[in-house]
């Protein structure tokens, strides 16, 4: 009798091992496919330029060092230029405020500067100073264009950055089309797969934070 209960106690162990490692690798082929797709939409995004007429260009901020741009938002800011040169749109607005609270200095307004100092008028210059990460931008970037009556901006940013752009966008409200800046200099593998696994964690932790808030809302509506 103790063998049969010994065989039949060993043959549910093993059923439930086998049962773990199929869910098991079942997630871990969710979690592959879900990179694999992702890193797909990014790279799309990345290599592709929708930019089109518009109400306004955002240049979505990046380091400035002393009042100076850095090479990337210098390559944000000339692209910028150049949309506005084409009649893309009448309106350019600089984001990002100041990492260095003591030297005064802010992403936007080094990137107003830089405008005016290539040709674009004053009044068709729109800095914003105050924020500090891309969130934050797209937050103000929507009051900027609700104040404004903007219905349609074209926002220029790093290609493996606007992917993640054009979803907080929709969520704000905004209708964007993308456009990625010029490549700055030579790009290593390992710097170019540092940027890709940031924005692809960046956009799934985004995801996952909209689903857990989604769900919240739902079950406060099912218990109140």
């Amino acid at each position: 009798m103790s063998t049969r209960r010994s065989n039949s106690g060993r043959k549910q162990g093993n059923a439930a091992k086998r049962f773990f490692v199929s869910v098991l690798v079942l997630v871990l082929l969710g979690i592959v496919g879900w990179f694999l797709w992702l890193y797909g939409q990014i790279n799309d995004t990345a290599q592709i330029d929708n930019a089109q007429q518009a109400d306004a260009i955002a240049v979505f901020g990046a380091a400035e060092y002393g009042g100076r741009p850095s090479p990337v938002l210098h390559a944000r800011l000339d692209k910028a230029v150049l949309l506005y040169n084409k009649n893309i749109a009448p309106y350019v607005i600089t984001l990002g405020g100041g990492q260095d609270k003591d030297s005064g200095k802010t992403e936007g307004g080094v990137g107003r500067d830089y405008l005016l100092a290539n040709g674009i008028p004053y009044d068709h210059i729109i800095p914003e100073t105050r924020s500090i990460d891309t969130e934050q931008q797209v937050q103000l970037l929507a009051d900027i264009a609700h104040k404004n009556h903007f219905n349609s901006i074209v926002v220029v940013s790093d290609g493996t950055h606007l992917f993640r752009i054009a979803l907080l966008c929709r969520r704000a409200g905004l209708k964007v089309y993308t456009s990625p800046r010029a490549t700055v200099g030579r790009i290593d593998t390992i710097d170019s797969a540092q940027r890709m696994w940031h924005e692809m964690l960046s956009y799934t932790f985004l995801r996952t934070n909209l689903h857990v808030s989604w769900m919240h809302r739902w079950l406060e509506g099912k218990l109140n």
